[in-house]
């Protein structure tokens, strides 16, 4: 929603460090509350999104410069996103080359009638064959001009494609989430988790549940397989186990086997010593 910032070239015949970037301009941060809510709301909901990733830095209605020493090579995205920036990093003005040359992976301008030919040209363009923006997401939450009120652009080969929908929304590789209007909302869906990530309004109680749930699906898959594996181990033991009676039986035949057969030597040996004095005997 906020326009690409009137920054006065005052930079002219200064060295690079003493050239000063201005913070804001003191224009309002957006043109309607409905584009305020949506403008804030999106930055802080991504900010919670990656809580846990002190490498992507989101912020939004903040001036972005590109251009070292000039400070009118400036603007403003409502929200964007930054893979690989320090998120703890203190900025008044996020400057691409003190941040190793990163612009933004997304950008999602509020859009609307009066700001229509500065999102769909100037910026589509300057995101587009400047900054290199990996995505381009653009809401219009009165629905003014954009049919749907939600289009996205995905950067391949210098040009911006059309992304196309799953499942009525769009997705967006840099963040990791799917992006839909509802009404003039714009909102956030988990599709791994397959929920809806919460606005400010609704709190984060639904998706702690939701995780808290998902671990404890988790916990039972774990549990079942243990579970599964210990009766595989069991089977194994009842098997060796009779193995084990099977070669003692074996070996219990065995050995009554081999004593049998050694008290019939023994009978056959008493036999033929029976016989020789039998015949001894006779012969004397």
């Amino acid at each position: 929603m906020s326009t690409t910032p009137h920054i006065p070239p005052t930079s002219a015949g200064l060295p690079p460090d003493e050239v000063d970037y201005p913070d804001g301009d003191g224009r309002p941060v957006a043109e309607t509350p409905i584009h305020r809510d949506v403008l804030l709301g999106s930055v802080q909901l991504l900010q919670r999104w990656f809580s846990d990733d002190p490498q992507t830095y989101v912020s939004g209605n903040m001036f972005l410069y590109y251009v070292r020493g000039e400070p009118a090579q400036c603007v403003a995205p409502d929200v964007f996103v930054v893979r690989g920036a320090d998120r703890d990093k203190d900025r008044r003005s996020y400057r691409v080359w003190e941040e190793e040359g990163r612009a933004p992976d997304l950008v999602i301008e509020v859009t609307s009638h009066s700001t229509k030919r500065e999102d769909t040209k100037d910026k589509f363009a300057l995101y587009r064959d400047v900054l290199g923006v990996r995505e381009y997401f653009l809401f219009d939450p009165y629905g003014e001009y954009l049919k749907p009120r939600l289009v996205g652009y995905r950067l391949s080969g210098g040009k911006y494609l059309p992304i196309e929908p799953v499942d009525g929304r769009l997705p967006s590789e840099a963040a990791g989430v799917h992006l839909e209007s509802h009404g003039r909302e714009l909102r956030f869906y988990d599709p791994q988790e397959k929920h809806w990530l919460p606005t400010a309004m609704e709190g984060w109680d639904e998706a702690e549940l939701a995780r808290l749930e998902a671990e404890r699906q988790r916990f039972e898959a774990e549990r079942a397989r243990l579970e599964a594996e210990r009766q595989r181990f069991e089977a194994e033991r009842a098997r060796l186990e009779a193995v084990e009676g099977r070669l003692a039986a074996e070996r219990k035949a065995n050995d009554a086997e081999a004593a049998l057969e050694a008290k019939d030597a023994e009978i056959e040996r008493l036999r033929r010593e029976l016989q020789e004095r039998n015949q001894r005997s006779g012969d004397s």
